[in-house]
């Protein structure tokens, strides 16, 4: 048995030897072109199974880490610098919104949610929310984040909102409306729709086919980048590994801040949950925001977002004032969902759906 099955089985000793191979290759261990071990190489080396290295490899492939050439091998596509050849083609499309009836969570499994909640909270559903919403959700919140994303935060970065639209404009007023809002061209057009509506000036910055155009970052004079790293409607282009590193380096350079859009993400095929900016900077740059109203439905108009530490405090302080706008009732059925489970079952059942349908 391997060094890394014995530390908990077969899963784990593919995911940890992702990481490793994940790290050597960010850290220049493997620098951009190189070839890596062929798959009964690694295995041998690494005393583990066939199996376990393209499960790794794979992962590294879906991520942008590395390319396969068929007869050829596994390249390093990552690159420090992040220079990826742009063009003024349009991105390949990839898979557009899902379809409603595909991913519609099971009605019997919320309205039995709907009546526990009902029983057990009773009367207590009647008070007023605490303005950056219920401890219980995002508590469940932070829980499930660390789980399914890797990101580990705290409950109290977290704010609930009635949907993420809501919660761009408390970005807005977080920030400040004399900057510039760069945002994705093309993107979803009520983003920039909202900001505009909130007073502040976008700035369109092209796509390529990993992200954001390396001489649209350079050229910009936004200070606050709005992307949707995977599935990028109506694109459909997701952020490479290395783009979304240089997404924070552009951030730290010019003191800037990061909006990371993650509406898609949780219906992505990959056997690893997609790597989010956040979880690669979570300290300062990066706000985290996602919403339940692809997850589960769209009526459901309840929204997150997770703040970097360094903004909590001016949240607070500019706008944590403002009560929360999304009753106790549906804060309390959504951690329950979390919590119990219900939630990554649904999204388990769409995935497996979606594979056997070669999506």
């Amino acid at each position: 048995m391997s060094d890394y099955e014995e530390k908990g089985g077969a899963q784990s000793a593919y995911m940890q030897l992702y990481r490793r191979l994940r790290a050597d290759i960010v850290a220049g261990a493997y620098p951009h072109g190189s070839r890596l071990p062929s798959k009964r190489q690694l295995a041998a080396d690494a005393h583990v199974s066939l199996v376990t290295v393209e499960h790794a490899y794979g992962i590294l492939c879906d991520e942008g880490y590395l390319e396969s050439r068929e007869r050829s091998g596994y390249f390093v596509a990552y690159r420090a610098g992040d220079c990826f050849p742009g063009t003024d083609a349009p991105p390949a499309r990839g898979t557009e919104a899902l379809r409603a009836a595909e991913v519609e969570f099971p009605f019997s499994v919320l309205a039995r949610t709907m009546r526990r909640v009902l029983s057990d909270y009773g009367e207590g559903l009647l008070v007023k929310s605490p303005n950056n919403g219920c401890a219980a959700l995002r508590q469940a919140i932070a829980d499930y984040l660390a789980r399914s994303r890797g990101i580990r935060v705290r409950s109290s970065q977290i704010v609930i909102g009635s949907g993420a639209e809501y919660l761009y404009g408390l970005i807005v007023q977080l920030l400040g409306r004399r900057r510039v809002y760069g945002v994705e061209s093309p993107s979803y057009e009520k983003i920039r729709r909202v900001y505009e509506a909130n007073g502040v000036v976008c700035e369109a910055l092209r796509l390529g086919a990993d992200g954001v155009r390396t001489d649209e970052l350079a050229r910009a004079r936004a200070t606050v980048l709005h992307v949707t790293p995977f599935h990028s409607f109506p694109s459909g282009v997701t952020a490479s590994a290395g783009k979304r590193a240089e997404y924070i380096r552009w951030a730290q350079e010019r003191d800037g801040c990061i909006v990371e859009d993650d509406f898609d993400s949780e219906f992505s095929l990959s056997s690893k949950a997609e790597d989010t900016v956040f979880s690669l900077e979570p300290e300062r740059s990066v706000i985290y925001v996602n919403t339940f109203s692809k997850t589960i439905a769209p009526s459901i108009r309840v929204g997150y977002m997770v703040l970097p530490p360094a903004l909590t405090d001016a949240f607070e302080r500019s706008v944590g004032f403002y009560s929360c706008t999304v009753p106790l009732f549906e804060q309390y059925v959504l951690a329950e969902l979390l919590r119990s489970g219900d939630f990554e079952r649904h999204l388990n059942r769409v995935r497996r759906k979606r594979r056997k349908e070669g999506m």
